[in-house]
């Protein structure tokens, strides 16, 4: 991890648990078209998500915009894990909020395609967010997760996150009707 003039920056080779080789990296404009593939697999194979794969309908021009935002940002990140060049998964932060209230906030999102899962992406994946928020100056990383998601959650509290709080009814999934979903946190100071 490392700092730009004015950006974050993240890479990383690790050895996955089956041995191939993973790349950890800021994604950029030029993987437009490989995030929103993932994004949608990914949707496709998990109800556990803010949304459904019918919902993801930014443009590849719109994703890259998103993307060159993140890739000039001082305090934001979009990190992708790369197996034979090909993105399975995706991480990132962003800011709660600029106010002076919350600027010492962000927020932590990842996402696994399934055929990777239990691999060591997830580790690596959060392990980046948090060395890039302390490197951007954040004094805490937030996230939520629904209660079903046992091995996120357990991947989160092998972090050190603890759990602050729990909405019975914080998505309503087309399948399965009301998840709860957990808000956890990590002091980073």
């Amino acid at each position: 991890m490392f700092r730009g003039d004015d950006e974050l920056k993240y890479y990383k080779k690790i050895r996955l648990a089956n041995n191939t080789l993973c790349i950890i990296r800021n994604a950029t404009i030029t993987d437009a078209k490989g995030v929103l593939e993932n994004t949608k697999i990914i949707r496709e194979e998990t109800d556990f998500l803010l949304s459904y794969p019918d919902e993801i309908n930014f443009s590849v021009e719109e994703k890259e915009e998103f993307l060159e935002d993140k890739e000039n940002s001082p305090c934001e990140i979009q990190i992708c894990a790369l197996v034979d060049d090909r993105i399975v998964g995706l991480a990132g932060i962003s800011a709660v909020g600029s106010k002076d209230k919350v600027k010492h906030r962000a927020e932590l999102g990842i996402s696994i395609e399934k055929a990777y899962y239990g691999q060591g992406i997830g580790t690596a994946l959060t392990k980046a967010c948090i060395e890039c928020a302390k490197t951007a100056g954040y004094r805490q990383l937030e996230l939520e997760v629904v209660a079903e998601n046992t091995n996120a959650i357990a991947l989160y509290r092998k972090f050190g996150f603890t759990e602050t709080g729990r909405n019975p009814r914080g998505f309503c999934s087309r399948y399965t009707g009301w998840q709860e979903l957990i808000s956890m946190l990590l002091e980073l100071d």
